[in-house]
């Protein structure tokens, strides 16, 4: 059975992630988030927490960055799926490394502005998905998604 690395920070980007929770049950799912809530005892995910870190904070980043990585190692995915944020897109980097497929759902409000992760994301990712066909224009030749 193929293993899935499902990565959101909450709000916004986790509520994104589950809207695809019936794809995720085929497979072998495990899910990272920055807070435990959506986990409580006997929900049945299995799930690791990562700190929630900000480009203001050095050592923040600094733990989510090692934590990621241990939590690839151990998870060992085929592929990672992220919408978003910092802990989706060191995951996507570590995915990278360990040769899994990398897919980002990309979850921008309005087509006017692609955030940071997702300008970061569109290049490393093998897959980056959008809602908005203008990006995809806008974006020329080296995008490498598709609309969905």
């Amino acid at each position: 059975m193929r293993k899935v690395l499902a990565v959101a920070s909450f709000g916004g980007h986790w509520k994104q992630l589950l809207r695809l929770a019936p794809v995720f049950g085929k497979y072998d799912t495990t899910y990272v988030s920055t807070v435990d809530y959506p986990f409580r005892e006997g929900s049945g995910y299995t799930y690791f927490r990562v700190p929630d870190a900000s480009r203001k904070s050095v050592i923040r980043m600094f733990c989510l960055f090692f934590t990621t990585l241990r939590v690839v190692f151990v998870v060992r995915p085929d592929v990672v799926i992220s919408t978003g944020a910092g802990p989706g897109l060191v995951t996507i980097f570590w995915g990278r490394v360990f040769g899994c497929r990398t897919i980002w759902i990309d979850s921008v409000a309005n087509p006017e502005q692609l955030s940071f992760s997702g300008k970061i994301a569109k290049r490393w990712a093998d897959l980056w998905l959008t809602q908005w066909p203008e990006l995809v224009r806008s974006e020329g030749p080296m995008y490498k998604g598709r609309v969905i």
